[in-house]
């Protein structure tokens, strides 16, 4: 498949590019500094801005899919859409966050006491990102939200997948390397199970 990354030389888009790589795929790299990427066989790498909606929509025609790796309060949700759907692209696959997830029935995690101040702007962003994607009518879009304590280790292919509430493990950590959350997107681009939804992955 022909699959474009925005934020290709993030922390987890690099890790979702190497992994598309390693399956095959065409991979085209978009971000505002593509030079901070290495070139690897079927890699091209783009300069390209996701607030800008007419030249997003330029690098993702043609693509099969469309995975936005952005932090929420780097993007603006309109652009990132329309881009998108201006492109044509089959899929869009946004790298959510963990606190819009449910600990309880209506209860997000960025709504309790103890959520970190200096992460709510970015939390409430994120929610609001999927809150406008359910409204979308055309799209066919996924958000993939990570657990709470998402950073680089190991790649395992060992994780559960949830829907809307947070996952913990028995030791009550709620855990994801970027590895395995990349084997994660890659799967659901290759064998779709969660079109116009939300899922979580944690171990």
């Amino acid at each position: 498949m022909k699959i474009a990354v925005v934020g290709a030389t993030g922390n987890a888009g690099s890790r979702i590019v190497s992994e598309l790589l390693n399956r095959g795929h065409q991979v085209t790299g978009i971000s505002r500094h593509p030079d901070k990427l290495q070139p690897r066989p079927g890699l091209t790498l783009l300069k390209g801005d996701v607030k800008d909606e007419a030249g997003l929509s330029k690098l993702l025609a043609g693509h099969d899919a469309a995975i936005h790796s952005v932090r929420f309060l780097d993007t603006d949700v309109r652009s990132a859409v329309g881009g998108a759907k201006k492109a044509g692209v089959k899929r869009f696959l946004v790298v959510g966050g963990a606190g819009s997830l449910e600990i309880a029935p209506g209860s997000a995690l960025v709504d309790t006491p103890n959520f970190p101040p200096a992460y709510k702007a970015e939390a409430s962003a994120g929610r609001d990102f999927l809150n406008t994607l359910k409204t979308e009518p055309e799209l066919d879009w996924t958000f993939l939200s990570p657990s709470v304590f998402f950073n680089p280790g190991e790649r395992t292919g060992k994780f559960r997948v949830g829907k809307d509430q947070l996952l913990t493990a028995p030791d009550g950590q709620s855990k994801i390397s970027m590895e395995d959350y990349a084997i994660a997107l890659a799967d659901e681009i290759e064998h779709p199970q969660h079109s116009r939804q939300r899922f979580t992955v944690g171990y």
